[in-house]
């Protein structure tokens, strides 16, 4: 009898059917992607936070730069550029399509970015360049890019000290008060805004 008993509690166990198994595999393979399309949708959200506050310091550093009066680097001679520093975002060419945009010497006074001319230094024009006021092309994140500026498709925007003396010049050659940058990343956008008084707004 003992026997028996044995075999007849072993035989009433029961395991997990494979419809079962699916079920909770298919539960398990729905609730990771949905806290990976989060984190993924968190994840976008905060390069372009980044990106947006990394353009922002970079424009208070040319400010700052103006008004401190430092000299340009070693190539445009080390003195102070009679423009001032600037930034130049363009998406209408490769200068300054995508995730980049360019900070230059404003060595002629004009406002605006050389796109070509002889100037290797803001101290003498002797050798032909393609950019000759480019100090560096800076980039932002990986798959932010630039998707829209006002005004026009390009602008310049310069600081001089000693407040400084902002000045957005659009590629129309025009003088603005303000200037405004749209950055993109997968749909999500960010707005940077400058005005002439200084104010830099993320919006």
């Amino acid at each position: 009898m003992a026997g028996n008993s044995s075999y007849l509690i072993m035989s009433t166990e029961k395991g997990f059917t494979l419809l079962e198994l699916l079920v909770v595999v298919g539960i398990i393979a729905a609730l990771s992607s949905i806290v990976l399309g989060g984190y993924r949708t968190g994840e976008d959200r905060f390069a372009l936070q980044r990106s947006a506050n990394k353009l922002s310091q970079d424009l208070r550093m040319a400010e700052n730069m103006a008004m401190m009066g430092n000299p340009s680097p070693v190539t445009f001679g080390e003195i102070f550029p009679s423009g001032g520093y600037g930034f130049y975002f363009d998406i209408a060419t490769s200068t300054g399509a995508a995730g980049h945009y360019t900070f230059f010497c404003d060595c002629n006074d004009n406002a605006e970015y050389e796109l070509s001319g002889s100037s290797v230094s803001c101290a003498s024009s002797t050798v032909a360049v393609p950019f000759p006021e480019l100090i560096e092309t800076l980039s932002l994140e990986t798959g932010v890019v630039i998707s829209a500026v006002y005004p026009n498709t390009a602008f310049s925007i310069t600081f001089f000290p000693p407040d400084p003396i902002i000045k957005i010049t659009g590629d129309d050659s025009v003088s603005y008060d303000e200037a405004v940058i749209t950055l993109n990343l997968y749909g999500k956008t960010k707005t940077i805004t400058i005005n002439t008084v200084g104010l830099i707004d993320i919006d």
